[in-house]
Parts: structure tokens; sequence; C-alpha cells
């Protein structure tokens, strides 16, 4: 970084003048940032219901198939979850992801948004299959709980005088853990391992929020254009979202009541 000084929480810690203005900045710069959050939680929600509900029916003659459960499914719902289709489905926000990351500091900021909201409607295409496993009422109780617990730990993230960057590079190691723990359980199929992967999902999500706000609200600068400010608050907002999806995941592979 080119000026030592130049972010909000090293100032702080410098002992250097923070006026009103530059708060009132970072103020604003973290509403956006959580409101673009919000907004693309919004999307995937509606995405993810959509879906699901072109995808099933309560219809006997217009099924194609029975799942064990008892769920039926459409012509749609066979080709997005019983055909190779759903790999496409599974792999594309991945994909979005790497994109957006890769490529936001050469994009304008209504591209990179709009790239971010087609990012998290294809994640709510990807999340419609918890409704085939898990019951409504489940998934929105631990919606719920997700988002107190988010909210309750980005808040400690924003507010905490504690230097978290600490623990950063112990959680992104257990992120790559747990990826390399579910593609071996793919092969294993143990429900033992399943569990501590959830478990130490729920925990390192958990340390990610919070770390992931510090940072955010370090990367604040009063000197930033326009543009630039844009693009650090979708990454921001990119960040926050990923670790609310992941903790809601993993939390309810401990709380959902399965169909």
């Amino acid at each position: 970084m080119a000026e030592p000084l130049r972010n909000y929480q090293t100032r702080v810690a410098a002992g250097a003048r923070t006026d009103a203005a530059i708060d009132e900045g970072l103020r604003a710069y973290m509403l956006r940032v959580y409101n673009l959050m919000g907004m693309a939680m919004v999307i995937t929600g509606l995405a993810a219901l959509g879906t699901v509900m072109l995808a099933t029916t309560t219809d006997p003659a217009a099924a194609v198939a029975t799942l064990g459960n008892g769920k039926m499914l459409t012509n749609f719902g066979v080709a997005l979850y019983g055909s190779p289709l759903r790999w496409i489905v599974m792999l594309a926000p991945l994909g979005m992801v790497f994109f957006l990351s890769f490529r936001v500091h050469t994009m304008s900021v209504g591209a990179a948004q709009t790239t971010f909201w087609i990012f998290a409607g294809l994640m709510g295409l990807s999340l419609s299959s918890i409704f085939l496993v898990y019951t409504s009422a489940s998934i929105v109780q631990t919606f719920f709980i997700t988002a107190a617990a988010f909210g309750a730990l980005s808040l400690y993230g924003y507010t905490t005088r504690r230097d978290l960057s600490g623990m950063g590079s112990f959680l992104i190691m257990g992120v790559f853990g747990l990826i390399i723990a579910m593609l071996v359980n793919i092969f294993l199929q143990s429900s033992a391992l399943q569990f501590a992967i959830s478990a130490i999902g729920v925990l390192v999500f958990s340390g990610l929020t919070a770390y992931d706000t510090q940072k955010i609200k370090e990367m604040y600068f009063e000197g930033d254009d326009v543009l630039v400010a844009g693009r650090k608050a979708i990454m921001g907002a990119l960040t926050l979202y990923l670790d609310f999806i992941n903790l809601f995941t993993f939390l309810l592979q401990f709380l959902g009541n399965r169909e």
C-alpha cells in the first residue's frame, strides 16, 4: 500500500485525527456494503423459491419423477436435479466468483454490480435443492438463526479494537481443509466425517465473518474516488455474502429437519 496510514483503522491506532467527515464516510461505506449484500440475499432467496416451484409439483398428473421423500419433480426438475445439468448449476456460482474477483478492477461499478446480481441468482438456483432435502420450516428457522449470529459476529468485527488479522491465515487454511475433507467424503460417505465437517465449518465461517468485517472496514479510505469506493463495496459485499451462505448451509446440516 502506497500510503502507510491509508486506512481508517490504522489511522486510529496511530493516534491520527479522525474527524466527523471520515466517520460519516466510513458509516456510509459500510452501509453500502451491507445493502449490496442484503439485496444479493433477496435475489438468492427469490431465485431459490422460484426454481423449486418450477421444479416440483403437487399434481401427480404433471409429475415426471418422484423422489424417495415423496417430492414430485416436473420435467424442469428432472433436468435440473437429475441430469448432468446439475453440475453446471453447482459450479456456475464458483466460476462467477472467480470471474468477479479477477476482473472487478477493470470493470465499471455498474458492470461489477450486475455481475454480482447474476452470481446471486445462480447461487439461488444452486441452493434450491435444499428444499428437496429439508423442511421449509427448518430452512426458515435456520435462516433467522444464521442472520442473528451473522449480525452479532459482524458487529463484533466492526466494533472491536482487537486486531483480528492474526486469525486470518488460520481461518483460510481451515477453509482449504474443509474443501479437501468434503471432496474426500464424497467417496467415503461417512456420517461422522460429515458431522465434523459441519461443526468445523460453523466455527470457521463464524470467525471469518468477524475477520472479514474488520478487513472490509480496514479497506475504507476517505480519499478513494467513486469508482474505487464502489468496487471495494461490491467486493466487501461479496465476501460477507459468501460468509453468510456458508454459515447458513453448515448450520442447516445441524438444525435442519430432513424431509
